[in-house]
């Protein structure tokens, strides 16, 4: 109790700044041969499958910059018509897989089927986890190489450069590989569904809330006796009859406002999600964008993501495969956006105030 002995903590390090770590490109580096083989495709895949908003907005992707489908000539046209990939696919569900694989994997592989002379008459998507890079010490592709499933280290095949369709999304710098959408948006991703399990078990224990029980017995067998009919009342909804005094139960739920609310949070989670996919909430079927003006410049935005992208593909068509091809975006706004500026400013020019002759004499 002596004043004298009080001391001062020293809280310089009890919270750690947030930081970043340093990264470095998987480029080539000296003179031996450079492999890259996508480890974690097995993980982006279960994510793409299990959680739904970004099923949705890489499927949103895929979807859009196929459009309304190709343009190509006749000549080109002939040859698309006669791609069938797995037996049951054509030129534009190829496309669909190969955009909505390298959005989820960061790559996306096709084998090219050639005839004789060299022309592409087949493409059949390939697994991304199973197949290697292969560069010089150059930076260049030499080859590709598909390994077992099973065994990583076995080759199975070995394909020219000219074989494969690549497509690699958000290449940067001199990497020999793409990047996934899936790794920017992986702490957003847990932290909602965190957020949604945690509300879950919430409105479970509004409904059901957590009991105490004093029982009058410290018998192992009236216990677990007693347990198992209070556990099936509360189950099936039903009432639980119990001698004076044999018994006492105390409700553990908490009062509504005894915790933090965490749908605010979410919803914040949610909307982040989004601007980092680059989605707008309404291309999924949403509703963020509240009123129609806010709505339309989304989706202006969202038309030049797709254009980019589009032609990331007919580029990438037309040097790997020798097809000169157009897709067709699906809906353009920018038309309309034109005409209500052009409506705005005649509607501003026709008031009084625009008109009218000030300082005039009269």
């Amino acid at each position: 109790m002596d004043i004298s002995s009080v001391a001062q903590s020293d809280l310089t390090n009890a919270v750690t700044d947030y930081s970043v770590a340093d990264a470095m490109t998987d480029g080539a580096t000296g003179d031996k041969e450079t492999f890259y083989i996508n480890q974690k495709w097995s993980k982006q895949l279960g994510y793409y499958k299990s959680v739904p908003d970004l099923k949705a907005t890489i499927d949103a992707k895929a979807r859009w910059v196929i459009g309304k489908g190709l343009k190509a000539a006749e000549e080109d046209l002939l040859l698309i018509r006669s791609i069938i990939g797995f037996g049951k696919d054509t030129f534009n569900t190829i496309l669909e897989n190969q955009i909505r694989t390298y959005h989820i994997a960061g790559d996306s592989f096709a084998e090219i089927i050639r005839d004789g002379i060299g022309i592409p008459v087949n493409l059949k998507p390939l697994d991304p986890g199973v197949i290697k890079i292969v560069c010089n010490g150059k930076g260049l592709i030499t080859r590709y190489e598909q390994v077992s499933k099973n065994d990583n280290n076995k080759v199975l095949r070995k394909f020219k450069p000219k074989d494969i369709l690549h497509f690699s999304r958000n290449r940067t710098a001199d990497e020999i590989h793409g990047i996934s959408i899936i790794d920017a948006v992986e702490d957003i991703i847990l932290m909602r569904n965190e957020a949604m399990k945690d509300m879950r078990t919430l409105m479970h224990r509004h409904v059901k809330p957590i009991v105490k029980w004093q029982i009058d017995t410290d018998d192992v067998n009236e216990i677990a006796a007693f347990k198992a009919k209070a556990d099936a009342a509360v189950e099936n909804g039903e009432n639980l009859y119990i001698p004076m005094g044999a018994a006492d139960a105390e409700y553990l739920s908490l009062a509504s406002n005894a915790t933090l609310n965490p749908i605010p949070w979410i919803s914040t989670l949610n909307s982040y999600f989004f601007q980092m996919t680059g989605v707008p909430q309404i291309i999924v079927g949403g509703s963020a964008e509240i009123t129609e003006a806010s709505a339309k410049i989304a989706y202006l935005a969202w038309e030049q993501t797709v254009e980019e992208e589009q032609l990331y593909i007919e580029e990438e068509i037309g040097m790997q495969m020798g097809l000169d091809i157009e897709l067709e975006f699906p809906a353009t706004l920018q038309n309309e956006m034109l005409s209500d500026q052009s409506k705005s400013e005649r509607m501003q020019a026709a008031t009084p105030e625009d008109t009218a002759v000030t300082g005039a004499i009269q």
